[in-house]
């Protein structure tokens, strides 16, 4: 016997925040096609999304990035403790670790179908927060200067960042990620036995993660402390870390000292 997602007695409201009326008009049939969803306003460009969502106050917002006079990330950041639940729609990924930093419930690039729409709102619906938890996240993000400035590696850790796989973008728990390893450009984050390059430099991934579980053990590495078989020092007193995925990774002097110092 299948089951189908039970949706709110009361339809939550929605407002579509895009500048180009092909993707609104979309996005507004999908909508409609949505008994969990009821449609209450339509901006076509940033500061005019701005005031609408101020006004309108809604239950979800789709919001795309790139709008005329403001960007969809400066409407949020504008909107500071009072941004709702948001799905961002973007033809462009580069934004996608922004977006999850500001709290997005999900990230849809454009084209998108409309099962990959509904999913995203079936998402949406099942994880929204209470308000409280809802504005002290958002609030949380925005003191970190998500995004970009000089105070960006402040604030919460991440939860969740977005990776590419076979064509695709997903979030991945940051909890599940094993270690990271670095060149220049490129950051390859290991999960679960794969392998993920993202555009996103070591040290400001580093800035964001729970200090408390992962360690930076030398200048293109840090591991997740959970995922830590043992460790042995060799004959220059690193510490050589054993993963559970079977790599062996070299801890620098003070990140060995730093391990040391931690064991009981």
């Amino acid at each position: 016997m299948s089951t189908v997602p039970e949706t709110p007695a009361r339809p939550i409201t929605a407002v579509i925040c895009e500048d180009e009326p092909l993707a609104r008009e979309t996005l507004r049939d999908f909508i409609g096609r949505q008994s969990g969803l009821v449609l209450v306003g339509e901006a076509s460009n940033g500061r005019e999304a701005l005031r609408l969502v101020q006004a309108l106050q809604p239950g979800l917002v789709f919001m795309d990035i790139q709008m005329p006079e403001m960007t969809g990330l400066e409407v949020v950041r504008a909107l500071g403790a009072a941004v709702p639940p948001l799905i961002f729609t973007t033809a462009y990924d580069q934004h996608a670790v922004t977006a999850f930093e500001l709290h997005a419930l999900d990230y849809l690039l454009k084209p998108f179908t409309e099962a990959r729409f509904a999913a995203a709102v079936q998402r949406a619906l099942a994880l929204q927060a209470p308000a409280e938890e809802r504005q002290a996240a958002a609030l949380g993000a925005l003191q970190a200067g998500a995004g970009g400035g000089a105070d960006s590696g402040a604030g919460a850790p991440l939860s969740r960042i977005l990776v590419r796989d076979r064509g695709r973008i997903f979030p991945l728990a940051v909890s599940e990620i094993e270690h990271l390893r670095s060149d220049s450009k490129y950051t390859q984050i290991t999960a679960q036995g794969q392998s993920y390059l993202v555009r996103m430099a070591l040290t400001e991934l580093e800035a964001r993660l729970d200090p408390q579980r992962f360690l930076r053990v030398h200048r293109n590495a840090i591991v997740n402390l959970d995922f830590v078989v043992s460790m042995k020092a060799d004959e220059q007193s690193q510490l050589q870390i054993f993963m559970s995925d079977g790599s062996e990774l070299t801890a620098n002097r003070e990140a060995s000292k730093r391990l040391r110092d931690q064991a009981i």
